[in-house]
């Protein structure tokens, strides 16, 4: 007889055992965490700023946004890194940083911001270098956005 079954093991964990002629085999999944830092907007809208599975951390995209999410006009570089600290307040609160970052994608809205773009990045970023994508003209209202996803731990 062969099958799969899926238990719930003390909270929210779950595990997958899949059970083939005399073979058992168990497979943990590790729950999804929701962690937010207090000093981090929560958006009304339909998305977590950041979730954590296992040790891989997921940051949504970061804005140059004040408390109540409200949209920051300013300068490329000031939204640049009021962006990139928003994501490095995230991570932190998650157990990681910046150096953490296993991939980084970057939106801008404006193609004349390269640049100046790569020279901020190299900033926060140094070598060996995240896995990143970056696109351009692309945002309404901001001039630069990040997302990342970043490992926890040493």
């Amino acid at each position: 007889m062969a099958g799969v079954a899926s238990v719930n093991i003390r909270g929210s964990s779950k595990a997958q055992i899949d059970i083939a002629g005399r073979a058992i085999t168990l497979r943990l999944m590790p729950a999804i965490d929701y962690p937010v830092p207090t000093d981090v907007h929560r958006t009304d809208l339909p998305f977590s700023p950041a979730t954590r599975v296992g040790n891989l951390i997921f940051v949504s995209g970061q804005a140059s946004t004040d408390q109540k999410g409200q949209v920051i006009s300013d300068t490329f570089e000031n939204e640049f890194r009021r962006s990139v600290e928003k994501v490095r307040r995230i991570l932190r609160a998650c157990g990681s940083d910046l150096d953490r970052a296993a991939q980084v994608k970057c939106y801008l809205k404006n193609g004349s911001d390269w640049e100046e773009y790569n020279r901020l990045y190299r900033e926060y970023f140094k070598p060996p270098f995240p896995a990143r994508t970056t696109i351009q003209n692309c945002l309404g209202k901001v001039l630069f956005e990040i997302d990342v996803i970043a490992v926890a731990g040493e």
